[in-house]
């Protein structure tokens, strides 16, 4: 089986919609995919729907979830939760929350690029995130098409829109341990996406990962392009020292990033480990 468990559509920052990931996923040769963009659960039922609408004898199951904004001691952190309930209302509460504050978030960086001399427009980033929610991959879309910078990922820098970069403005963002229990609270298994990402920008110490296992998290998301391979080894020790699973996956935005669906994967039996945990929501098949 080849599951990849990170995954984004245009209801948040990918380029795909729901439906096109689903085919996607299909076309890249995965048995599993999941479908987590950021803050939202906007995009299940296209993809449930894009699913059950496969021609016979296509395999696929979707594994529903989201991708949550976080924040300890001053660092960013991202949160993945599978398989919760999405109607639960305090966790639903809080992922509303977060969402109607990144257009505040998003109307401030725009405004800070202007003023470091960016020629970018507010109703730009609106046009390119379409009905998604809108986030820095757009605004760094924007800056591509001004000209600014070369490349979406050149964007994510000190002198734009890395986490505390010139042009970076703080948004709401849960506790990363309220996360975690707003989450197996609805049923969901929480597992703490690309950890050791340090390109991003500054990453969590250890003792909190130890501090989120301690409260419920289920797992790190080892194999993921941001880690090279002495990362990967470092993390996986840990996950075992935790009693962590251990997940990999693509991250996969469609067109605005360039790595593909199912670049890297989570072993079957991880994935059986983790659905064992999720009582929320069921996987969505053919």
């Amino acid at each position: 089986m080849r599951i990849d468990l990170h995954a984004h559509s245009n209801a948040s920052d990918g380029t795909d919609s729901p439906a096109e990931l689903v085919a996607a996923a299909v076309a890249a040769g995965l048995d599993v995919v999941a479908l987590t963009d950021h803050d939202t659960v906007a995009g299940h039922a296209e993809a449930a729907g894009a699913v059950h609408a496969l021609p016979e004898g296509t395999r696929l199951t979707l594994v529903p979830g989201a991708e949550l904004s976080c924040v300890v001691g001053g660092v960013s952190m991202h949160l993945l939760a599978y398989l919760f309930d999405p109607e639960e209302p305090e966790f639903a509460r809080e992922r509303e929350l977060v969402r109607n504050d990144r257009f505040r978030r998003g109307e401030a960086i725009v405004e800070r690029c202007r003023a470091l001399g960016a020629d970018i427009t507010w109703e730009q980033v609106r046009r390119i995130a379409g009905a998604g929610s809108v986030g820095r991959p757009h605004i760094a879309s924007a800056l591509v098409e001004a000209g600014v910078v070369a490349t979406v990922s050149d964007a994510f820098t000190d002198e734009w829109l890395a986490n505390g970069g010139r042009a970076d403005v703080r948004k709401h963002e849960t506790d990363p341990l309220e996360a975690v229990r707003l989450v197996r609270a609805a049923g969901g298994v929480p597992v703490f996406a690309h950890p050791g990402a340090v390109k991003r920008g500054r990453t969590v110490p250890e003792q909190v990962i130890a501090d989120l296992a301690a409260a419920g998290l289920g797992g790190l998301e080892v194999d993921h392009t941001d880690h090279d391979e002495e990362t990967r080894a470092h993390l996986r020790g840990l996950a075992g020292e935790l009693g962590l699973l251990v997940t990999g996956s693509s991250d996969y935005h469609g067109g605005r990033k360039v790595v593909r669906l199912g670049e890297h994967t989570t072993h079957p039996e991880v994935y059986e480990a983790l659905l064992a945990q999720a009582s929320g929501a069921k996987p969505i098949g053919k």
